[in-house]
């Protein structure tokens, strides 16, 4: 049996991603270049083409990642997590990259092949050097005003399920009065 039937077979001949069943490509999830479908996903031609950057990212056709992140092939899972990450600046897509569990390995391969080196990554701590991670509860320990906003963030206030800024150690970004505000690191301590 060919790669290409392995993957139709896997997938009931539907795009892994979106759900399409108009012409279908096989795409190799990097780093690895193997031609077994352990390595490889099946999809349709736009999500083809935006993986391999012939044509332009366009976010709303990415919404479909809502449903195939929860694939149980791993090499779907792999790529949902890169989309996504890589989506990042999208509201729909920070919240689903929130929720998307990824194993250990998994996450080693999708930062491998997205050029993310594991070493590399920022580290966010609060004011007493407490490691954060998005979904962490930091509760405010100054009075903070929020600007363009028009209120004051008060001292004491939990600010549940943070999301860090993965860019700047420094930043975080949290829900305040319905705000989504962006938050520095030394005004706030994780909560226990």
């Amino acid at each position: 049996m060919s790669l290409t039937q392995d993957l139709q077979t896997r997938a009931n001949s539907i795009c892994e991603l979106c759900g399409d069943s108009s012409d279908l490509q096989t795409f190799p999830v990097a780093p690895h270049e193997s031609g077994s479908a352990e390595h490889n996903i099946l999809c349709c031609g736009t999500c083809h083409a935006q993986l391999e950057e012939r044509t332009p990212m366009d976010a709303n056709h990415w919404r479909c990642l809502g449903d195939s992140m929860w694939s149980e092939v791993p090499a779907v899972k792999v790529v949902a997590w890169r989309l996504l990450t890589k989506l990042s600046d999208q509201d729909w897509a920070r919240s689903l990259l929130d929720m998307l569990y990824i194993e250990e390995d998994l996450l080693e391969w999708a930062q491998a092949g997205a050029g993310i080196d594991a070493a590399q990554t920022v580290v966010h701590k609060d004011s007493n050097g407490s490691r954060l991670e998005t979904g962490d509860t930091v509760t405010l320990i100054k009075d903070l005003e929020v600007k363009g906003a028009n209120f004051t963030a008060k001292r004491g206030t939990a600010v549940r399920n943070i999301m860090v800024v993965e860019d700047n150690a420094e930043h975080i970004e949290g829900r305040v009065e319905g705000q989504r505000i962006v938050i520095l690191t030394q005004f706030v301590r994780k909560a226990t």
